[in-house]
């Protein structure tokens, strides 16, 4: 960052464009379990996804609902609480996705 006394400069940031959401068909979520730095607790991971940070929280609303656990939905991933890994790679199948079990 450059600071400038010009009294008429204009700070100019180039932000980057958020992707466009995929169709469902298109994405190739992988979903996994993950253990690190969460005290030894099991999460779902969902990683892959492609498109809106809106469209990421409402999938990830849509499968906190479908298995009645917490979780959340940012940085491109979904987590759920539990190991819910065939639960979830089924309902993204139902939806539409190219769902894949990780680990």
């Amino acid at each position: 960052m450059v600071y400038s006394t010009n009294p008429n400069f204009q700070f100019i940031t180039e932000e980057e464009p958020e992707p466009q959401t995929l169709e469902p068909s298109k994405q190739r979520l992988i979903v996994s379990i993950d253990r690190s730095g969460r005290a030894g607790k099991q999460v779902t991971l969902v990683k892959g996804f492609v498109g809106t940070q809106e469209d990421l929280a409402a999938l990830g609303k849509q499968l906190k609902v479908k298995c009645g656990v917490g979780g959340t939905a940012k940085d491109g991933e979904i987590t759920i609480q539990g190991d819910l890994r065939d639960k979830v790679t089924e309902l993204l199948k139902g939806m539409g996705y190219n769902a894949k079990r990780g680990n």
